[in-house]
């Protein structure tokens, strides 16, 4: 995605970012809607995060050993999603996923692991079947260099199916976990149709397998509790990232004490990592989860994303193009199709040719929307409505260009 691949050109390069704004190195500037992909929920660069972040770097960035810092976080994710009993830092959700899928087939006993078409979970082995995200966008969907062994143990359902899962569940006894982003960000924005996540929890529960939310995009973007504070779903294991380090590399899993008590030095499923929990990235985390912890702020995201939203739509319905518009919270999509998206399936039916030329045309006009038709575009909180206007006029325009 960020060769530009998918939209043709070449790469956009940045030199600096301040609120919602990026400069690139030819001093071009635009409203940004990626936002490093997601962690900036508070804009770039933001002064109180800078501040904390400075002043912790000289006392040193990284030390392999427990610190104080670590609690503080920790003990804050976990009142903000109580299903986190017990929480491990590491440093990617790439790490935090596959950590967790290791972990839960230490608890069940079980080898195999069921996921979603077009659910993007990290580039481990395991999960690059029908995975999302850049694969999608590179028309990828499956990546050379996976051994069969680690495919035949991946199952892969539909998003939005009951049925697809159920069938899997009816064929396969030893389904270690079901892992699945609640609200679908890598395929582009989908939101999950009314009762599936109950159902789902209802089913994993049933069938003795555990539930894993991979909550690394929704985890505090769409409620201060993530999408299972929203949905009001307890899963047993919960995969973190992205805002929860402020920007810095981070991730985190947790949930089930039960559970969690396997990993090592407690238990015997080993994972480390060198710069798990660096100061640095514990302290961007803290200082951005204490400015969100206001009562104002997803009140603010939700206004400013539904302020969008509407723009897009009516822009739509002046140009007469064929476009969803998908969105949950602070992030999402716009399809290129006439179709409802609703899944993996429905999603690929997109025009990634119409999109392409709509991009460039929005950055021909400032605006820096994330360049590929399977990603979501993400509104934060140092948006405003003068940003927001610009951008629905620069999307009035490449509509109507197209």
């Amino acid at each position: 995605m960020r060769a530009f691949k998918a939209v043709g050109g070449d790469p956009v390069f940045i030199k600096r970012g301040k609120g919602c704004r990026i400069v690139d190195e030819d001093g071009n500037e635009y409203i940004d809607y990626v936002g490093s992909w997601g962690p900036l929920i508070l804009g770039h660069a933001h002064p109180q995060v800078v501040k904390a972040v400075k002043r912790v770097a000289g006392s040193g960035m990284s030390f392999g050993a427990p610190t104080e810092l670590e609690i503080t976080l920790a003990r804050m994710v976990a009142e903000a999603m109580p299903s986190m009993e017990m929480v491990r830092f590491v440093s990617s959700g790439t790490e935090a996923t596959m950590s967790a899928l290791r972990l839960a087939r230490a608890f069940t006993g079980r080898d195999k692991i069921m996921k979603f078409a077009g659910c993007y979970h990290g580039h481990s082995d395991g999960l690059l079947v029908k995975a999302g995200s850049g694969a999608t966008t590179l028309g990828l969907p499956d990546s050379l260099g996976v051994p069969k062994g680690y495919a035949q143990n991946t199952l892969i359902a539909r998003y939005n199916d009951l049925g697809s899962v159920r069938e899997l569940f009816a064929r396969h006894h030893d389904v270690a976990a079901v892992i699945i982003e609640p609200v679908a960000a890598n395929m582009g924005v989908i939101l999950p149709q009314s009762g599936f996540l109950e159902d789902l929890r209802d089913l994993a529960r049933s069938f003795g397998a555990l539930l894993i939310f991979d909550e690394v995009i929704t985890g505090f973007r769409l409620a201060y509790g993530g999408a299972q504070e929203l949905f009001g779903i307890k899963p047993d294991l919960t995969c973190l990232g992205k805002i929860i380090g402020g920007g810095l590399p981070v991730g985190a899993y947790g949930g089930r004490a039960d559970i969690m008590k396997l990993v090592s030095p407690s238990g015997p499923v080993y994972q480390a990592g060198t710069l798990s929990g660096n100061p640095l990235a514990m302290t961007a985390g803290i200082e951005t989860l204490r400015l969100l912890s206001r009562p104002d702020v997803y009140p603010q995201l939700e206004q400013k994303a539904s302020r969008l939203q509407s723009g897009i739509t009516a822009a739509v319905g002046k140009a007469g193009v064929d476009l969803q518009v998908s969105r949950s919270g602070s992030i999402l999509t716009v399809f290129f199709t006439a179709e409802p998206v609703f899944d993996y399936e429905s999603a690929k039916k997109a025009d990634t040719k119409l999109f392409g030329r709509f991009f460039r045309s929005l950055l021909d006009e400032g605006i820096y929307w994330p360049p590929s038709q399977f990603e979501a575009a993400f509104v934060s909180l140092a948006h405003e409505d003068e940003d927001i206007d610009l951008t629905i006029a620069a999307v009035q325009k490449a509509l109507t260009g197209l």
